[in-house]
């Protein structure tokens, strides 16, 4: 914390950098219990199957930007690659990209790492089992509050779009909450286990 990821959001406020964590979330179609106890016994609708919504996202530490990328089918090198295509055509290469990632096998790959050194991305990957320190992580658990707890659709159509306005409305509709929850306070886990 003390020796990389703070001196580089310390650039990022002083407008030398930008400053994005990077993490995907793979949204599936099924129940999400929004309760674990009810004074009545309440029943909800859940949809049958197992498909699966996932976005890879870039959520920037100071504006509060979010750059995503969606498919249906798996996260990889290639979209990874892409996301860095998305960040490099908002912010050109006038300033330095700073990616902090977690150790996900298709985001430390030789693709992902040449592709960033060749256009003067730098990675900073975080230690394994720290999600505290990955800010995203945050906004996945906004997302799956706002948009799967306790709540049915009909269809994967539908599914998507939900989750899809709720990443639109991040700088909008939401920035108050996101304003709050994604603050630079980092919860660190000393000795958390001896």
């Amino acid at each position: 914390m003390e020796e990389e990821l703070q001196p580089r959001l310390e650039d990022a406020k002083a407008g030398k950098r930008q400053l994005l964590f990077v993490d995907a979330s793979h949204f599936v179609l099924a129940a999400f219990l929004g309760y674990l106890w009810s004074f009545v016994r309440v029943f909800i609708k859940s949809p049958s199957g197992r498909q699966r919504y996932n976005v890879l996202g870039a959520f920037n530490a100071i504006s509060h930007e979010l750059i995503t990328v969606t498919n249906e089918t798996y996260i990889n090198a290639a979209t990874v690659i892409e996301l860095m295509e998305k960040l490099l055509l908002l912010y050109g290469s006038q300033m330095l990209i700073t990616l902090v990632m977690d150790n996900a096998r298709y985001q430390r790959c030789a693709a992902v790492i040449g592709f960033a050194h060749e256009h003067g991305i730098e990675l900073l990957f975080l230690p394994s089992y720290s999600p505290n320190l990955n800010l995203i992580e945050r906004l996945w658990k906004f997302v799956k509050r706002k948009v799967l707890y306790s709540k049915y659709y009909e269809s994967f159509a539908l599914f998507k779009t939900a989750i899809d306005n709720c990443l639109y409305n991040v700088g909008s509709k939401y920035k108050n909450e996101i304003s709050s929850l994604m603050s630079l306070k980092f919860q660190m886990l000393n000795n958390a286990i001896s």
